[in-house]
C-alpha cells in the first residue's frame, strides 16, 4: 500500500533531523571546513545520495543549522524580555542551558558549532546571520541584569560585560562538556548565580 502524504512527510522529517544531528556532531569534532557530506553520512549511517535528496550541499545542510539557531536565539530574547523577576528569568535560563546539556541529545555540539561559527565567521557569513539574534539575547540579559542591581540584588559591574562573561562561561563550560562528555562539566546554575547575586550558599 502506498504512503500517505502525511507518512513521506513524516518520513522526510526524521530523515532531515539524522542527518542534522549527524551534521553538526562531525562539525563539532572536525570544523566546517574540513568536514564532508561522507562524513556526515557516515556518522548517520546513511548514504551520501539520502543526503544529498534533502541538501544540495554541505553548505545548504550549515545554513539550515544557522536558521536554527537564529530562530532558537530569538526565542530565548523573548523570553528573557518577557518580564518578571530578574533573578528568577536568569535562573531559568541557565537551568535550560543546563538541562540541554545534560540531556546529552546533541545540544551542546550544536552550542559549540554555532559559537564557532559566530566568532570565526566560519563559513563566511555566519557570523552576520547570527548578529542580530545573538545581541537581542546580549541585550535582554544585560537589561535583567541591570534591572537587578537597581534592586540591589546583583553585584555591581557594567551589565555588558557582565553579560559578556556569563556567556563565555557557558561557552567554556559548553567545549568542556563536549571534550570530557563528564556530568561535572555541566552547569552548576547555583553557583553561576552566586556569581552574579554574590550571595554566600
Amino acid at each position: 500500500m502506498a504512503r500517505t502524504t502525511e507518512q513521506n512527510e513524516a518520513l522526510r522529517a526524521t530523515m532531515r533531523s539524522t542527518v542534522e544531528t549527524a551534521a553538526v556532531r562531525v562539525f563539532a569534532r572536525r570544523g566546517f571546513a574540513a568536514a564532508s557530506i561522507r562524513q556526515i553520512a557516515d556518522e548517520a549511517q546513511i548514504s551520501t545520495g539520502s543526503i544529498y535528496r534533502h541538501y544540495a550541499s554541505k553548505e545548504e545542510l550549515f545554513d539550515e543549522l544557522v536558521e536554527q539557531a537564529a530562530r532558537g536565539l530569538g526565542a530565548a530574547a523573548a523570553k528573557l524580555s518577557a518580564g518578571g523577576d530578574p533573578i528568577d528569568l536568569i535562573r531559568s535560563f541557565t537551568e535550560a542551558y543546563s538541562a540541554d546539556l545534560a540531556a546529552d541529545t546533541g545540544a551542546a555540539e550544536f552550542y559549540m558549532v554555532m559559537n564557532h561559527g559566530f566568532t570565526t565567521d566560519t563559513p563566511t557569513g555566519t557570523a552576520s546571520r547570527l548578529a542580530a539574534s545573538q545581541k537581542a539575547v546580549w541585550q535582554a540579559f544585560a537589561s535583567l541584569v541591570e534591572q537587578g542591581q537597581a534592586e540591589r540584588r546583583i553585584v555591581a559591574g557594567d551589565p555588558a560585560r557582565m553579560t559578556a562573561h556569563y556567556f563565555a562561561l557557558l561557552a567554556g563550560i559548553t567545549t568542556f562538556h563536549v571534550a570530557l562528555h563528564e556530568d561535572s562539566a555541566a552547569p552548576d546554575v547555583d553557583l553561576i548565580l552566586r556569581m552574579l547575586t554574590g550571595e554566600p550558599r
